[in-house]
């Protein structure tokens, strides 16, 4: 499955808020911008769409357990415990798990404060 092909919907998904930090005290130019870390769990068979980008919204992953696979560009790659992947703004993608245990990722991304 590619970008030109339907996504499947989100589903098994579980996603828990870590911390955040407001980043206008901290950064000039950053009010209204916090950073946040969210541990996010994928069950066997799980999705995370739709296809979306992170303009406006960059951020870091890191593989903690099991195996989730990015799909981007046309292509799909598998990253593992101990691996992750950049997501900026020319990142257009959607990821799910197609392993037999639940994979668990942190993220770390720069987001507008709700």
């Amino acid at each position: 499955m590619n970008s030109q092909q339907a996504v499947p919907e989100t589903k098994g998904i579980t996603v828990k808020l870590l911390e955040t930090v407001d980043l206008g005290p901290e950064i000039e130019g950053m009010a209204g911008r916090q950073l946040r870390m969210r541990l996010v769990t994928f069950e066997p068979g799980a999705v995370f769409g739709p296809l979306h980008d992170h303009k406006d919204r960059p951020g870091i992953v890191y593989i903690l357990q099991g195996t989730i696979t990015d799909h981007r560009n046309g292509g799909a790659t598998d990253y593992g415990p101990g691996l992750g992947w950049p997501e900026d703004r020319n990142t257009l993608h959607w990821l799910e798990n197609r392993g037999t245990i639940p994979a668990v990722e942190i993220s770390v991304d720069i987001v507008r404060q709700p």
